[in-house]
């Protein structure tokens, strides 16, 4: 049994506790209210938009050496809805593994929707988790969460890996966004 603790409360956050809770898994929700209740999971996963990371790190930045720290973001200009935030030789998740030095950061969750982590499944597939870092030992823990919640999770490989995540992120909201796919949709992974 692993603990962990989700930093924000919307549907993402609501999803992934209940994957985590499938498993026998201690969860720990964490709202913008709860600035001052202690972090208290070995894994921290930031379900809030990329806007909001930089916040979090300095309220609670120093709570977080030594966890694995999951992004679920997907930094996309919400204004144009048209590209995404970060250079296209960077990702999110390099941003926030450069603010959090002393953490085990990863990218996981980016690439699926809510309703598709809890129904479990994507069409008539289960739910693959991709999941992307360089701490091999951080992957495993995570990987071991998503399992236990009955999802398929995969090693996407290299932090730097989380770029294309994100753009696949992207194009998946872009295309829920445009009804051109359903919010219960999405791509999936088969083997």
């Amino acid at each position: 049994m692993t603990s962990i603790s989700i930093i924000g409360t919307g549907n993402m956050s609501k999803a992934i506790a209940a994957v985590a809770e499938r498993g026998g898994n201690n969860v720990q929700t964490l709202g913008h209210s709860d600035s001052n209740v202690a972090v208290n999971g070995d894994i921290v996963v930031l379900a809030v938009p990329f806007s909001a990371v930089a916040d979090i790190v300095d309220q609670r930045g120093d709570s977080l050496t030594g966890k694995v720290v999951v992004d679920i973001t997907n930094p996309v200009n919400f204004e144009t809805f048209d590209s995404l935030t970060v250079p296209a030789e960077s990702s999110a998740t390099a941003v926030i593994a450069g603010l959090l030095p002393n953490s085990h950061v990863l990218k996981a969750f980016n690439i699926n929707f809510a309703s598709t982590l809890t129904d479990g499944t994507l069409g008539s597939a289960p739910t693959t988790v991709l999941i992307a870092g360089d701490d091999n030992g951080a992957k495993t823990v995570l990987a071991e969460v998503v399992r236990s919640g009955g999802l398929t999770a995969v090693d996407a490989g290299s932090l730097s890996r989380a770029r294309e995540l994100e753009s696949v992120g992207f194009l998946q909201m872009t295309l829920a966004a445009s009804e051109k796919i359903t919010w219960t949709g999405g791509f999936g992974l088969t083997a």
